[in-house]
Order: C-alpha cells, then sequence, then structure tokens
C-alpha cells in the first residue's frame, strides 16, 4: 500500500478533485466506496451550515474516509475549517493561495493537510508550511489555475525531487495508462477531475456531460479571469472569452454556476474541463472508472 492510502485511508491512492457545485454528495461517497478518496468542494459554499449538511449528507453515503477542499482565497475559508474539523473529517486539500494561516489549525485538529501546486517553488513553500502531502497539478488540468503553468509530466517529477512528502499527481490523468505513468514519474498516488465528470453519479447536466465527452482533445481553452485563468469546454461562451468579446461578469455568481454547470445552459456560464477530455469517450459509472484505473 502507498503512502498516500495509509495517510488517507482509502483502498487506493486515486483522489476525486473537487469540482465545486457538481461534486456532489452522491458522487464524493461513490468514490471512497469504490476505493478511492472523495472530496468534497467548498469554492462556491455560501456559508457554513451548507458545508456541514454536505459532510453529514455524504456520511449517510458511506463509512469511508472522504475528505474536502479549502481554497484559501474564499473569506469563510477559515471557518469551513471549522466545521470540517467538528465533522470529524480526516484530510483536506488546501488550493487557491498559500496554506500558512490554514495548516496549523487543520493539523492541530488532527486533520491531514495537502496542498495543490503548480510550480516547484509553490511545493517547496507547502512543504515549509507543514504540508503532509503535495498535489502537484500540470496545465492539462481543468478549472482554475494560475499563469505560466508547465505540463504535468514536467512538474510531477520535478516537484518530487524537490521535497520530501509524498506527491501526488494531477492534470491530464484520466485511466490505467495515466496512472501508470504518474506512478513512474514519482507520484505515490493521482488526482482526477474531468473524468469523474463524465460518471452516473455526478449531478453536473446530461448536456455538460456530453459536451465533455464529444469534444476531443482540443476541445478545451483557457480563459483569462485577470487574477488568475481557468481551463475551460470551448463552448460559444467561452469562445466569446478566449478572443476578448466577452468578459467575466455575472458568470460566477452562484445561480449562474448552478444554472449552466447542473441545468446546463451553456449561455450562463463557462464549464470547466481539463485536456483529459480528449480520452473521455463516455459516461460510466465511479466504480467503472476506478476498477479500471487501478486494475
Amino acid at each position: 500500500m502507498s503512502n498516500i492510502s495509509e495517510l488517507l485511508g482509502s483502498q487506493y491512492p486515486v483522489i476525486q478533485g473537487a469540482m465545486g457545485v457538481i461534486c456532489n454528495p452522491e458522487l464524493v461517497a461513490a468514490v471512497s466506496e469504490a476505493g478511492g478518496y472523495g472530496l468534497l468542494a467548498t469554492a462556491f459554499a455560501e456559508d457554513p451550515q451548507e458545508v456541514r449538511d454536505q459532510v453529514r449528507k455524504t456520511k449517510e453515503l458511506t463509512d469511508n474516509p472522504f475528505g474536502a477542499n479549502l481554497v484559501v482565497k474564499n473569506p469563510l475559508a477559515a471557518k469551513f475549517a471549522e466545521v470540517l474539523a467538528e465533522e470529524g473529517v480526516g484530510a483536506v486539500t488546501v488550493s487557491g493561495g498559500s496554506p500558512k494561516e490554514l495548516t496549523p489549525f487543520l493539523q492541530e485538529q488532527g486533520i491531514k493537510v495537502i496542498v495543490v501546486v503548480p510550480t516547484v517553488d509553490a511545493a517547496r513553500g507547502a512543504e515549509a508550511a507543514g504540508a503532509d502531502a503535495i498535489v502537484a497539478e500540470g496545465a492539462e488540468s481543468g478549472g482554475a489555475q494560475g499563469f505560466g503553468g508547465v505540463s504535468t509530466i514536467v512538474l510531477v517529477p520535478a516537484v518530487v525531487d524537490a521535497v520530501d512528502v509524498p506527491v501526488i499527481a494531477a492534470g491530464g490523468i484520466g485511466d490505467s495508462r495515466g496512472y501508470r505513468a504518474a506512478m513512474a514519474l514519482g507520484a505515490q498516488g493521482v488526482q482526477m477531475g474531468t473524468r469523474f465528470i463524465a460518471t452516473k453519479e455526478c449531478i453536473a447536466s446530461g448536456i455538460y456531460k456530453k459536451t465533455l465527452v464529444e469534444c476531443g482533445e482540443i476541445g478545451t481553452g483557457v480563459v483569462n479571469l485577470g487574477r488568475f485563468q481557468m481551463r475551460v469546454l470551448r463552448t460559444p461562451l467561452a469562445e466569446k472569452m478566449i478572443k476578448g468579446e466577452r468578459g467575466p461578469e455575472n458568470i460566477f455568481s452562484p445561480a449562474a454556476i448552478k444554472e449552466s454547470w447542473i441545468k446546463g445552459n451553456l449561455e450562463a456560464g463557462i464549464l470547466p474541463a481539463g485536456q483529459i477530455t480528449g480520452m473521455i469517450h463516455d459516461i460510466i459509472s465511479v466504480r467503472e472508472v476506478i476498477e479500471e484505473m487501478v486494475g
């Protein structure tokens, strides 16, 4: 068993990425039930009670360990951390900023801290801040990312060489080939987001899933949102934003996100997805995804 599996208490070192409002308890529980490690998202939660409700719903669906993601830039992140500690969540991934402020509190509560990083320097900083493990996320990944990122195949071994804590690979991984490649690069586990969107348990709309499955390897693009950028499916709205014909106004309100991600209104918002879309051709169960990967 890898150190990552021991750290998380999961059967396999396969972590489901936290994907906003489509990271529903049914999906998270299905990942943990299949032997992976499910993660609830808190990025778009509007209050601590919403996070508590999501954790408790997931507990009703699985007795296996699961965790959550905390976004440092979210002004409620510290409050969410308190809820996760009160509810007995065993591990969190920390992204979107320095983990220095959240890590001491989380570890005092017995919560393992896994920091998501896009560079070697960030990995060293996370280790210095006390991270129990690192997620090295390449630029192929979907959703929010920084500028000037490098590919997973370059980033993972560089981070492995730079830190002494376990490293998890993320970005462009969606099947057993990517899993084995990550291990060959020195990672002890993998984190996947996009592949889990195209599963039966994910609450994402059928239109979101269909667009993802049909778009191919060049079907994503990067939208500049000012302080960060986001890799998304090339919907007509995303194309306008990529060309500079449309700004990011109103696309990240809770209403717009639910309208686009869950209801499938492609004019309401943009749909995060990684370049692994080119290798996703069907919508299957979470268990099928994990069993193919580790089989």
